[in-house]
């Protein structure tokens, strides 16, 4: 396993990480038992970071992850979120308030059947709470031990900034892929930063971790992906307008230029967009989803080889006559 390594944080990355949305159920074709032998399958192939939150599932993914990892806690680092409560209807709000952030770990490490959480971040702002109240309560949680490490999400640049001002930001995470490079959106949420642009040159600049979330845009730019029937409507997937009607078909087609390429090389697509991620130096953990322990070792296969510059110039070539 490759690993990279950034100021903010002692320990190295895995440049392979574990997404773990769709072990909390709700993506077509999961169950538990196969979410837990794919986190187990990570570890033994020298996976190092796990990444979950909450929302996913309602708790579920939390609490399917620290079964999986039984025994084997010290082995690997832990990046979980706050600040996206679900009411008893499902409907999610945003809350950074102390008081909530207070409850929200305690219940995590209760999921986790865990004592710290290695990374705790901030899932998305809270603009009607004060950051200053935010990062003071981080600050907290992490004195009392029960995290090691904090960072931020899908934060603008100036709120980031703010943020690292008032406390020890270790981290970034935010949506990146060959295909979204600088988006304005996901899942239809507007996004108040542009990640190639802004965040990317942020995290070198200043040692902070970053981690793209979605590296192969919720499957568009895995091998079996068709031009459709993917998922059903009770895949949370389905709610992505990029995945679904016209502008399903645009990322399609600029998905297909991107596969004729990888057949080109002799490699499978989602190889490719993992490894020109890898590629990026800015880049530290790639949050890979996997459902099943062969899905895993083929996201970890990608690390056995590299794309060449003159690849990489091809790719780029590519992406940019799909604008």
């Amino acid at each position: 396993m490759q690993i990279k390594k950034v100021s903010r944080i002692d320990e190295p990355f895995s440049v392979v990480g574990f997404g773990c949305w769709a072990s909390g159920g709700e993506w077509n074709d999961t169950n538990d038992l196969d979410s837990m032998k794919a986190m187990q399958r990570a570890v033994d192939l020298g996976v190092n970071f796990f990444d979950v939150a909450p929302v996913y599932g309602l708790g579920h993914a939390e609490e399917v992850l620290g079964e999986a990892l039984k025994g084997r806690r010290q082995q690997v680092m832990i990046g979980s979120k706050c600040g996206l409560l679900w009411d008893d209807r499902g409907r999610i709000s945003n809350n950074l308030t102390a008081e909530s952030m207070h409850v929200e770990i305690d219940d995590s490490l209760r999921r986790f059947q865990t004592d710290y959480i290695d990374l705790y971040q901030l899932h998305w702002p809270d603009l009607d709470t004060p950051i200053e109240e935010t990062i003071s309560a981080l600050e907290q949680i992490r004195h009392m031990g029960k995290i090691r490490y904090y960072g931020v999400s899908n934060f603008s640049l100036s709120l980031t900034f703010k943020a690292m001002e008032l406390g020890h930001v270790a981290s970034y995470q935010g949506l990146y892929n060959m295909l979204e490079r600088n988006p304005d959106s996901y899942h239809s949420i507007p996004l108040d930063y542009r990640t190639e642009r802004e965040i990317l040159p942020l995290c070198e600049d200043y040692g902070l971790a970053f981690l793209p979330y979605s590296p192969l845009f919720q499957g568009l730019l895995a091998d079996s992906f068709q031009a459709s029937d993917n998922f059903d409507e009770h895949d949370i997937r389905s709610n992505n307008p990029k995945l679904r009607g016209e502008l399903f078909q645009n990322y399609f087609e600029k998905r297909k230029r991107l596969d004729s390429f990888a057949q080109q090389i002799g490699k499978p697509l989602h190889q490719v967009a993992i490894n020109w991620l890898i590629a990026h130096p800015a880049v530290t953990s790639i949050i890979c989803g996997a459902q099943t322990a062969e899905q895993v070792q083929q996201n970890i296969e990608s690390v056995s080889w590299q794309l060449s510059e003159d690849m990489l110039t091809e790719i780029d070539t590519i992406l940019q006559s799909l604008h």
